[in-house]
């Protein structure tokens, strides 16, 4: 008889054993997955901070850029101004030359005025000497206004053929500066690329290590329940508070509302709206309302340093300070606080730290 004992004691103990060596292993592989994950984190500031200086150098590039465009821009309207100047000069130069050569024309059609026919057809001399000036004059300005009309289309002609000059050197600044821009946003461009693919490795490390981590917590829940398989209870002598799926297991994670990893501090026991939150042993009611993350929110203590916490209640039947008694209905399910569905949350803490639930609570 004492060897059937002996034999089955050596069993359960080979069992944990195996149990504990599997779940070493699975958080050995996690620790090389997030190791990985953390070089690569290093990799992508190191990539992020020379990107961050590559994204200054485009932005003085495209403000070159652009600033060489604007001023390749305003030497092109000046050249059509100038243009459209030229062509109304050209108009007027062609109207007030047509308007002298038909004086000179009719001039020359019949005959050169003669000082005979100014004194005949003067009233006196002074008339004569008046119709003479006006003549002089009226060629003159006629004479005059074409010159000055030439001048001016040399003068516009001057100009554009300075912008046209303007305009082959500031275009190739422009094209310049554009090569530039371009080599620098293309750059930046492959910088993205890398840091991207870097971030698509490191979540899947961090995949790897949540899986790991994961079927660690299984085993670990293996190796309890193998523990106090033929106990009662848990040290603790604790009840389940509510009866439910497990759907986050204590130790770290990531976080399922805000996506990083974080220590979870306790148990998340799957429920619905409404059901009955038990206390999970006898005592005395530290706290009954709002934390911040855990919502309405039930702290029990229950002497020598442990007290137990019940998170995201939608209601709460008890009042600070009132003694409860294991099993009684302290709150009920909710999703209050950080939670993605209705649930509780229950934590076992040590002298204020928080340790695993399955050291205290009863085993099924």
């Amino acid at each position: 008889m004492m060897t059937i004992i002996l034999m089955s004691s050596l069993t359960e103990a080979d069992e944990i054993e195996k149990l504990e060596n599997k779940k070493a292993a699975y958080e050995a592989l996690a620790q090389r997955a997030i190791q990985k994950a953390d070089l690569i984190q290093e990799r992508i500031d190191s990539i992020s901070e020379y990107k961050r200086v590559l994204d200054e150098e485009a932005d003085v590039a495209i403000a070159e850029f652009n600033e060489r465009q604007a001023a390749l821009d305003e030497t092109l309207k000046r050249i059509a101004d100038n243009e459209n100047t030229l062509k109304s000069l050209q108009q007027e130069y062609n109207q007030k030359h047509a308007q002298l050569s038909k004086r000179v024309r009719d001039i020359y059609i019949h005959g050169q005025i003669s000082y005979l026919d100014l004194i005949f057809g003067s009233k006196d001399f002074d008339d004569f000497l008046t119709r003479m000036d006006l003549l002089r004059r009226l060629i003159k300005q006629d004479c005059d206004l074409v010159q000055s009309i030439l001048q001016n289309q040399t003068d516009v002609k001057s100009i554009i053929s300075q912008l046209e000059s303007d305009r082959a050197a500031q275009t190739e600044l422009v094209e310049k500066a554009e090569r530039a821009k371009e080599v620098k946003l293309s750059k930046v461009e492959k910088q993205q690329e890398l840091i991207n693919k870097m971030q698509s490795d490191k979540e899947i490390y961090n995949q790897q290590y949540d899986e790991l981590m994961a079927a660690s917590q299984q085993i670990a829940v293996l190796i309890y329940q193998s523990k106090y398989k033929y106990t009662a209870a848990g040290a603790g002598g604790m009840v389940w508070p509510i009866a439910g799926t497990i759907t986050s297991q204590f130790g770290w994670r990531t976080h399922p509302i805000f996506g990083d990893r974080r220590f979870h501090s306790g148990i998340d026991i799957g429920g619905d709206y409404g059901m009955e939150i038990h206390a999970a042993k006898a005592g005395i009611v530290t706290h009954a309302g709002w934390i911040s993350g855990y919502g309405n929110t039930v702290m029990i203590e229950h002497g020598g340093g442990i007290v137990t916490l019940y998170g995201h209640n939608q209601s709460l039947d008890v009042n600070v300070g009132q003694q409860v008694l294991q099993g009684q209905v302290i709150a009920h399910c909710g999703s209050t606080g950080n939670a993605t569905g209705p649930h509780c949350h229950f934590e076992v803490r040590l002298n204020g730290e928080p340790v695993s639930p399955y050291e205290y609570i009863m085993q099924n």
